[in-house]
Parts: structure tokens; C-alpha cells; sequence
């Protein structure tokens, strides 16, 4: 339809060609090219001049912002639109707007607020609409919640919803869905008898998020299955239509069937890379979602920040109305209202006085890991690049430690997440004992932490090294009645052999890592690979 429209393109008004402009942005999003996609939605939304058309691509774009990561940009759009609303009039442009406003506050965890936007969608329905949008946005927000099981009738409803009003799209959304609570739920068999019926139509629609959220669920599916040649084609098909600097949690998945299907056929070496690849999306997508929810924060702030700018600017213009009255009045009068004034600029400093003192509470937690307080991996790149950097100029050493637990996962699957969690801040706390101050300490994500030891030698990078986990392998937790063991491996790298900066140190250690978890775990492996600690002892839980 596209294709004739442009036939037409000499002869439309310039009304038309604008909307036409928005309509191909509109297939570029939905075939994955984000980049071009916003490009001409900003035109659309800073030259068309039609306020309806403004508002649908203002919800396309804040839709696209978020899947491509910029989530402040994201946030402060919905903000804008939410403020809209009202003085949107055309039905399916605010039924656009209100349809991207509940998936992007399920993408950032505000589902409540995502399921109110989704039931507003059921009041503004526009000719040629139907209940399958509404009813798919508040599925999805029940989903990213926790709130469904593959068994829930609202699923269903949904799907069944969709399929009558002729939405493909959102009934293999539904679809998929479901494959993915099956996949959680340990039905693997179902997932993938539900995927062989839903791809041919999948391929068809040729929508990029659902052609590779398919492949991934296949390759699950065909992982748990035992179907190992079946998953890894589907890996690395999934692969293939990806970017290299992706980041996302289907990627993650992929990775991390790749390395179990290699693990178990022992090609140990391709086995590790695909780990390394899964580490690195791990941690990639717990510092995306770390960086969600501070974007969220951020924007909140800026909020409430102009509120405040606002508020001040109307009691300072009392103010002067109140000067220009003082003049007429007598002494005692006039005493009066300089107290009233004292007593606005001293409440207005005060509430100054909390948003700073806010300011530096969200900029100490966007620096430190939530869990154990201690660096968080973003600012202990930071700061330890600019440690190494003083030391080169100084000539003096550093030694770089790279640890991670031990049989972590197994702690999660057997105790709960609860005692993974005590595990790991009674292990910050062991780590601390050991430590000097001008020492970095940072969790790099999960179980993993890093360790910038500043003017030490290598033999005393050890020494500490192998105190910390000395001690940690003596260490108990009890929770609940329930007592664990855990243990840690360590890789260490030092600037007199690795040199100062901070990439190679960190490659070299957590290469010294993985020796040390191949060698057997719960030891000390340093960057030449020659000197090691070790526990005579396995990890017992």
C-alpha cells in the first residue's frame, strides 16, 4: 500500500505527505531500523504542524527511545505526552499515545500504572479498533510483573480476542508469551509444539522482535529437550540476525544454550567463549536495568524539580505584590509582612535544602551496587581507569583481582534467592576485613567482584588474595536453620606485567579466573598462570 502511495507522491497535498512520512517511519520501526525510524519522526513532529499527527509519532518515537536504550530521552517524552492527554482529541491518536505509554511504563517496571493506561485504551477505541490491543498491553504488563501462568484465561482471551479482529501481530505477541511461561514452568514439550504452529505465520509477518524472540524460545525448547542440533541451529540462526553490540536478554538465552550444548559435547574451548558471550550479556542486561530505573529517577527529579522552580517563581512574585503594599501601610504593619516574607524565602530554602540533599542520595546510588553497597560496575570502571592513570605517572604497581563464587546458582536453586543474597553480602563484608581504604572494591554483576589493589607488588596481591579466600571458605551462612559453605575463585593481574590499563589488566585476570575455575575452583590463579592456591576441599552445601 505504501508503494502506491508513493506512486501518488507528485500529487499529494503536503498535508498527505507529511502522514506519509510518519507511515514510513512507522515500517522502519517495525522492521528494526530504529536509526532512520526517529530520524523522520522528529521532522514529522517539528515541521507537519498537525497537532494529531505530532501526537502519533511523539508516542512512536518515545516507543522506539526505549527499545533503543535512551531511556531518559524515553521517560521525559511519556511525561510530556501523559501532561497531553487531555488536549488530545483525535480517538486514535490518543489511543496510539495511550497504547506506547503503558508499554513503556511495563518496561520500567511500573505495571500498575502500564494495566491504568491499558483499561484507558478500552474507553477510547476508534472506528476499525477492537478490544485485542488493550486487552495484549495489560497481558504484557501482568507478564513482566509475575502475575501470569501459562494456565491464565487472560492469555487466552487475548489470543482469541486477536485472532477474531484480525491482528496477527499481537495474537503471536500472545503467542510467544505463552511459550515463554511454558519454557519457566518446565514444559519445554508444549513450548515447542506451540512454536512449530506459530512460526510459518511469524515468518510471514516478517516482524523483526517476534522472528527473533522465536528462534531463541526454539532453541530453549530444543536445549531442554535434549534436541541439541535442532537448538543450536536456531542459536545461532538468532545470532545471525542480531547486531554484535546488541544487548537483551534473548541474546543472553542464546548464549547461554549455546555454551550448555558445547559443554555437554565437551568442546571446552568454544564451550568457554560462548560463557564469556553470556557473562557479558548478563551483565549487560543487569546494568541496562540498572540504567532504566535511574533514567526513571532521573526524570522524576527533573520533575519535581520544576515544580519546585515554579512554586518559587509564584511566591516570589507574591512577594513583590507585598512590597508594593507596604508601602501604604504603617511601621507595625509593615513588621508583619517582613515576617511573612522571612518565613516564605526560609521555607523556600528549605525545601532548596531537600531536593540537593535527594540530588546526592540518587547520585550515591547510581554510584554503588544496591545489594552490598559497595562500587557498582559502571563507576569501578571508572574509578579504577583513573587510579591506574595516576600510578603510570607515579611509576608505582597495582594488582588487579577478579573473584566469583563458586557454585553460586546452585545456592540460588537450593536455598532461595534470599540466601544467595546473604552469601553474597556476607562475602563484601569478609572482602572488606582484608582490604586497605585506598583500595576500589566493586561487583562487577551476579556473583563476580573486582578487587584494585593501589601501590601493592605482586607477591602481596597474593598474599591478600589468598587471605580473602581463606577466609571466605571458612565462613558459614546460617539462615533460617539452614547453614551453607560456599567458596570463591580468584585471578590476579598485576601492572608489572599487564601494564596500566585497565581493559588488559581486567582480561588477564578474569583469564586467571577461568584457569582457576578449570583447575578445580576455590583457588588464587595469577596472569602467568604458574603461581597458584588452592583448597584441598570441594564446595559443600
Amino acid at each position: 500500500m505504501l508503494e502506491q502511495i508513493h506512486h501518488e507522491g507528485p500529487h499529494l497535498t503536503p498535508g498527505q505527505q507529511w502522514h506519509l512520512r510518519y507511515l514510513d517511519a512507522w515500517q522502519m520501526a517495525f522492521q528494526g531500523d530504529y536509526s532512520k525510524a526517529n530520524a523522520s519522526l522528529q521532522e514529522v513532529i517539528d515541521h507537519s504542524g498537525d497537532m494529531t499527527l505530532v501526537a502519533k509519532a511523539s508516542s512512536l518515537l518515545m516507543s522506539n527511545l526505549g527499545l533503543n536504550r535512551r531511556y531518559e530521552e524515553a521517560f521525559t517524552l511519556a511525561n510530556r505526552l501523559a501532561l497531553d492527554l487531555p488536549e488530545i482529541r483525535d480517538r486514535l491518536a490518543r489511543f496510539t499515545v495511550l497504547a506506547n505509554l503503558s508499554q513503556l511504563s511495563a518496561f520500567s517496571g511500573q505495571y500498575d500504572l502500564a494495566i491504568s493506561y491499558a483499561r484507558m485504551m478500552e474507553d477510547t477505541i476508534p472506528p476499525g479498533e477492537t478490544l485485542c490491543n488493550p486487552l495484549s498491553m495489560q497481558v504484557n504488563a501482568l507478564h513482566e510483573g509475575n502475575r501470569l501462568t501459562s494456565s491464565s484465561p487472560e492469555v487466552q482471551r487475548v489470543i482469541d480476542t486477536c485472532l477474531a479482529a484480525g491482528q496477527p501481530v499481537f495474537a503471536d505477541t500472545m503467542w510467544l508469551l505463552k511459550g515463554n511461561l511454558y519454557l519457566d514452568e518446565g514444559q519445554p514439550g508444549k513450548a515447542l509444539d506451540l512454536l512449530h504452529k506459530i512460526i510459518p505465520g511469524i515468518n510471514e509477518n516478517h516482524y523483526y522482535s517476534h522472528v527473533l524472540a522465536a528462534q531463541v524460545e526454539l532453541a530453549q525448547a530444543n536445549a531442554k529437550l535434549g534436541n541439541d542440533s535442532d537448538a543450536k541451529k536456531a542459536a545461532l540462526s538468532a545470532l545471525a540476525m542480531s547486531s554484535s553490540d546488541d544487548i537483551s536478554t534473548w541474546l543472553k538465552d542464546v548464549y547461554e544454550v549455546l555454551y550448555q550444548i558445547e559443554k555437554r559435547q565437551g568442546n571446552a574451548a568454544i564451550a568457554l567463549s560462548y560463557y564469556e558471550h553470556y557473562v557479558a550479556q548478563d551483565k549487560g542486561y543487569l546494568n541496562d536495568a540498572s540504567a532504566r530505573a535511574m533514567a526513571y529517577q532521573v526524570v522524576q527529579q527533573h520533575l519535581l524539580t520544576q515544580k519546585l522552580e515554579t512554586d518559587a517563581l509564584g511566591k516570589q512574585n507574591n512577594i513583590l505584590r507585598l512590597q508594593r503594599a507596604l508601602d501604604t501601610k504603617a511601621v507595625e504593619t509593615s513588621r508583619l509582612y517582613i515576617v511573612l516574607l522571612l518565613v516564605t524565602l526560609t521555607s523556600i530554602v528549605f525545601w532548596l535544602f531537600r531536593l540537593k540533599r535527594s540530588q546526592l542520595r540518587y547520585k550515591k546510588l547510581s554510584n554503588h551496587d544496591g545489594l552490598t553497597g559497595i562500587f557498582n560496575h559502571q563507576h569501578f570502571v571508572g574509578e579504577a581507569g583513573r587510579a591506574l592513570h595516576l600510578l603510570e605517572k607515579k611509576l608505582d604497581q597495582a594488582c588487579l583481582i577478579s573473584l566469583d563464587l563458586d557454585h553460586f546458582k546452585q545456592v540460588n536453586d537450593v536455598h532461595g534467592h534470599a540466601m544467595g543474597d546473604a552469601v553474597l553480602k556476607r562475602t563484601v563484608a569478609i572482602c572488606q576485613q582484608q582490604l586497605r581504604p585506598i583500595d576500589l572494591f566493586g561487583r562487577l554483576g551476579g556473583e563476580e567482584f573486582g578487587i584494585l589493589l593501589l601501590d601493592c607488588s605482586r607477591e602481596q596481591g597474593m598474599a591478600i588474595a589468598e587471605r580473602i579466600r581463606s577466609a571466605i571458605g571458612a565462613t558459614e551462612v546460617d539462615r533460617n536453620g539452614t547453614v551453607v559453605s560456599f567458596s570463591a575463585s580468584f585471578g590476579l593481574a598485576c601492572t608489572d606485567t599487564s601494564g596500566y590499563v585497565l581493559q588488559r589488566l581486567y582480561m588477564e585476570a578474569d583469564a586467571a579466573l577461568y584457569r582457576a575455575k578449570h583447575a578445580g575452583r576455590n583457588r588464587v590463579m595469577t596472569d602467568a598462570g604458574s603461581n597458584s592456591l588452592s583448597s584441598a576441599l570441594p564446595l559443600t552445601l
